[in-house]
């Protein structure tokens, strides 16, 4: 029988695939453009994705110190951080995103999470954490908004490849 740690490490090696996949094929003009006043381009879901990953899952759920804050600061490619809660779309428009050294970091950060999950028995997904304005939140939520966030963005990254004329989802 899979255990729910078990399912959760299978889903988020599948997001990231999935992500990773649909990432494919995407021109450096389409990873930057700003498809409309309100939808953030490609580049800044992908740093979105990646730093709430590595926040709220290794920050918060597995209560480590983030990878950007350190085995990766000043090496993941985002030469500014968005403001938390803030405008990706304005904040997109002046910032410095190398878009392989964010691959890298993000790779990085899915391969922490997948340590951090195969250390957890399915006990632990029910431990609480602090996550200030939401409030106290078993891990397990964690985890799953998380899987949710990633892949609702992929799912964004696929319309506006596909609105340039590209194959969005890697099937």
């Amino acid at each position: 029988m899979t255990t729910a740690v078990e399912l959760f490490r299978t889903q988020y090696k599948n997001s990231l695939n999935w992500l990773v996949g649909t990432l494919d094929g995407t021109t450096s003009d389409v990873f930057t453009q700003i498809p409309g006043d309100r939808i953030p381009p490609i580049s800044a879901q992908l740093v979105h994705i990646f730093t709430g990953a590595d926040f709220f899952v290794l920050g918060q759920a597995a209560q480590q110190a983030p990878l950007i804050t350190s085995s990766f600061a000043d090496k993941s490619g985002i030469g500014e951080l968005p403001p938390p809660g803030g405008d990706l779309v304005e904040w997109s428009r002046t910032a410095q995103i190398d878009r392989e050294r964010v691959l890298a970091y993000g790779q990085a950060v899915y391969a922490a999470i997948d340590d951090y999950l195969a250390s957890l028995t399915d006990d632990d997904l029910d431990q609480m954490r602090d996550l200030g304005s939401m409030g106290e939140q078993p891990v397990s939520w964690i985890l799953n908004i998380i899987l949710l966030n990633t892949f609702s963005h992929t799912g964004e990254i696929s319309c506006i490849k596909g609105l340039n004329g590209l194959k969005g989802y890697p099937m």
